[in-house]
């Protein structure tokens, strides 16, 4: 296998490069799912039956809670892929291991938010507006907690075998999916829950 030392090191054989390429294609695909499900969330939002509304049910201090934590969290992977390229492997353990203690909390607020919603009689099945929200928050939950265990397996690799042009790649995955599901969760906040709140 050539590895190339003059890129980062998650670039630096040609199958690494292509694993990246395949990434992005993958990502597309990722991309026309949400879509999709913010298609259904528009149509259906104002189906309420009889249950509650969005005014009715959104709140503004959880959703701050969890924007910041999954914000945060996109900037610490940021600073773990860049101490992985200055080869320091601590930081970059410590880093990632921040960003994924980030998503759990985030997580949690998520869930606490749904039962709150629970409690208030607003359920999968209430509405067709209901129905809709839950899928796409409840997706983009899911996408979160398989990030939370591909995040935890890549760092048991990191510790067991340092940087090697696999796991480096490895990692730098890791981040571009992580930095997606933070761009997800802004148009969430903004088109969900800001255009709700209003």
């Amino acid at each position: 296998m050539k590895i190339d030392h003059t890129v980062p090191m998650e670039y630096s054989t040609d199958e690494n490069k292509m694993k990246i390429l395949g990434f992005w294609i993958f990502l597309g695909a990722e991309i026309a799912l949400f879509s999709t499900l913010f298609a259904v969330y528009f149509t259906l939002q104002s189906n309420t039956n009889v249950g509650p509304a969005a005014e009715d049910l959104f709140h503004l201090s959880p959703v701050m809670i969890e924007t910041i934590l999954l914000l945060s969290s996109s900037f610490t992977i940021g600073l773990g892929v860049h101490a992985m390229r200055l080869g320091l492997k601590k930081p970059m353990m410590t880093f990632f291991g921040i960003t994924l203690a980030l998503g759990a909390a985030f997580l949690g607020v998520e869930v606490y938010e749904f039962v709150t919603y629970v409690g208030e009689g607003a359920t999968i099945q209430t509405s067709g507006f209901l129905s809709a929200l839950f899928t796409l928050l409840g997706t983009h939950g899911l996408h979160v907690t398989f990030g939370l265990l591909w995040g935890g397996a890549i760092l048991l690799q990191i510790k067991k075998r340092g940087f090697t042009p696999e796991t480096a790649n490895k990692s730098f995955i890791f981040s571009l999916y992580w930095h997606f599901l933070d761009v997800v969760w802004i148009f969430i906040f903004s088109f969900v829950y800001l255009k709700g709140l209003m």
